[in-house]
């Protein structure tokens, strides 16, 4: 499978580019690295870090610049919006009902894009970092059951620079000056020594495990520092799991 052109993206991926490229390409700077690393035939999996709402967009842009259009797994109330929500199912994303009987839905749906050589990105943190210095926080192993069925590489991408353009749970981007995107692709995950073992939940956890410590190291690379030894746990934080972070408990 050769790399998407323009013509053969979904109806809702060519509206999308022709109406945010613009407006990303006039409000920021960008500094792409690492797209040696991007596969260029079969299903992958690509997993970024998290610090802002908008960086889903600016990771796209990084990817739809070298030739890919990645399907997303994204949280369906977002379907439900007027004019985005038609978008995204025009442009083949994949809803995910947390919590709910369908949440094995998006997992059924991003295997099979995988095999039918698609890009899929996934978040593994499953939201915005919690950690207080906007570190990878612990995974989740979505990325990693995807991954181990499919056998597919898995992309570690770390993304610096969003957060300026809008905090974290902001509502008001800061447009000046122009603030630096920049987004760098690491080497595949090594995951093939656990392909033929059962699929256990110490599998999983590490398998998870070499994929955040993957996109940690790419962006330190980013940020010029070394992040701190524990990654951040929200459930010994014990702060909320989604959402803007409050201590569990806190109603207000």
């Amino acid at each position: 499978m050769t790399n998407p052109t323009d013509t053969s993206r979904p109806f809702g991926y060519r509206f999308a580019i022709r109406a945010l490229r613009p407006l990303l390409m006039a409000s920021t700077t960008r500094d792409w690295s690492g797209a040696e690393n991007l596969p260029s035939q079969g299903g992958w999996v690509v997993c970024p870090n998290h610090v802002s709402h908008i960086d889903p967009l600016v990771f796209a842009h990084f990817l739809v610049d070298n030739g890919h259009a990645p399907r997303f797994l994204g949280k369906y109330e977002v379907f439900d919006v007027p004019v985005v929500g038609a978008v995204l199912r025009s442009a083949d994303q994949i809803p995910v009902y947390r919590g709910s009987g369908r949440a094995t839905d998006a997992y059924r749906a991003a295997v099979a894009a995988v095999r039918a050589g698609k890009c899929v990105a996934i978040y593994p943190e499953g939201t915005l970092t919690r950690d207080p210095d906007l570190w990878p926080m612990r995974g989740k192993t979505g990325a990693a059951r995807v991954a181990l069925e499919t056998r597919c590489p898995v992309i570690p991408v770390a993304q610096w620079g969003p957060q300026q353009l809008l905090p974290p749970y902001g509502r008001r981007p800061h447009l000046r000056p122009r603030p630096r995107m920049q987004v760098r692709a690491g080497a595949p995950v090594p995951l093939e020594d656990l392909y033929d073992g059962p699929v256990t939940t110490a599998v999983l956890t590490e398998a998870t495990r070499r994929i955040m410590d993957a996109i940690t190291a790419e962006l330190e690379v980013l940020r010029g520092e070394q992040a701190p030894p524990e990654r951040y746990d929200p459930r010994t934080a014990r702060v909320t799991p989604t959402g803007r972070p409050k201590p569990l408990g806190d109603a207000s």
